[in-house]
């Protein structure tokens, strides 16, 4: 039994980034976790998400991922939504910013954050037309019969392709779940609501045509040998237009309805502090 984990969690192509940048987070995430008030079904969601991320990019799966459609489609549902969303679910900001040693936080941290480049890149991906365009336009993007050619053959373009679907997914669910008001968030909650519902149609579009499609769109997994034989090349292509259809569009669903209880509880909260700012305040006398 040992064996065969140990087996399955073996790179298939060994990434040092990868695991650099995994463990960078779960050092910061258990330093900072012993300062902030951290749940254990936030600690949870964050250690699902970080382990579901190193699974889909750094075990013996790539190779599965890398000759069937729709296990490639697999890794990318785990990649752009699952992950990312189980670590912003966790809201784990303040424990990985109270992870980095204080010296670094004011001697570097600080001070890179507050420079104009580093400010205005932030306003533009988080803005949320812009962040919902990313989030919609790189599935389309890397979906593209000429693109994913080149980027299932080029080793440089596969892990650019697989690290962009991270980030960007990252950012927008981030973005998304954030459970403050604005400020200091930086969308405000009715918003966030409404960027989740826009990029649901795009998803069950793009999944319903590859469902659709009569011919091969990607005939890259052909060429280069499938993993699983007994299955056709349509009905690969089949199977992975579902997952993009349903349960990336369910994902949105569920991020939509987070962001919806957010945006009731701040409203309740806000008629709450008003009703008790109107009992508060003292009565003015009438007039003669």
């Amino acid at each position: 039994m040992m064996q065969a984990i140990v087996y399955w969690l073996e790179p298939w192509e060994p990434s040092p980034t990868v695991v650099v940048a995994v463990l960078i987070a779960a050092v910061l995430f258990v330093r900072g976790a012993r300062r902030a008030r951290v749940s254990f079904a936030r600690r949870a969601a964050f250690w699902l998400g970080l382990a579901a991320i190193y699974i889909a990019l750094h075990t013996r799966l790539d190779y599965y991922f890398e000759h069937e459609f729709f296990m490639h489609r697999l890794q990318h549902l785990v990649l752009h939504h699952v992950g990312p969303f189980l670590i912003a679910l966790s809201y784990p900001g303040a424990a990985l910013r109270a992870g980095i040693p204080f010296g670094w936080r004011q001697r570097w941290m600080r001070p890179a954050m507050s420079t104009r480049a580093v400010r205005v890149t932030l306003d533009v991906l988080f803005n949320p037309v812009i962040a919902v365009t990313l989030f919609v336009g790189l599935i389309y993007f890397w979906l593209l019969s000429p693109i994913h050619f080149k980027a299932m053959l080029d080793d440089r373009l596969y892990r650019v392709m697989n690290w962009s679907m991270v980030i960007d997914g990252l950012l927008f669910w981030w973005l998304v779940l954030d459970s403050r008001p604005a400020p200091p968030a930086r969308v405000a909650p009715g918003r966030r609501v409404l960027m989740v519902i826009a990029a649901i149609p795009p998803q069950i579009l793009l999944g319903a045509y590859i469902f659709f499609t009569p011919h091969e769109l990607y005939p890259i997994y052909s060429i280069c040998g499938r993993a699983f034989t007994w299955i056709s090349p349509m009905r690969d292509q089949q199977i992975g237009g579902l997952l993009l259809w349903i349960p990336g569009s369910m994902m949105s669903v569920v991020g939509a309805l987070i962001a919806l209880r957010h945006w009731l509880r701040l409203s309740a909260c806000s008629r709450l502090r008003d009703g008790r700012k109107r009992r508060a305040a003292p009565s003015t006398p009438l007039k003669a």
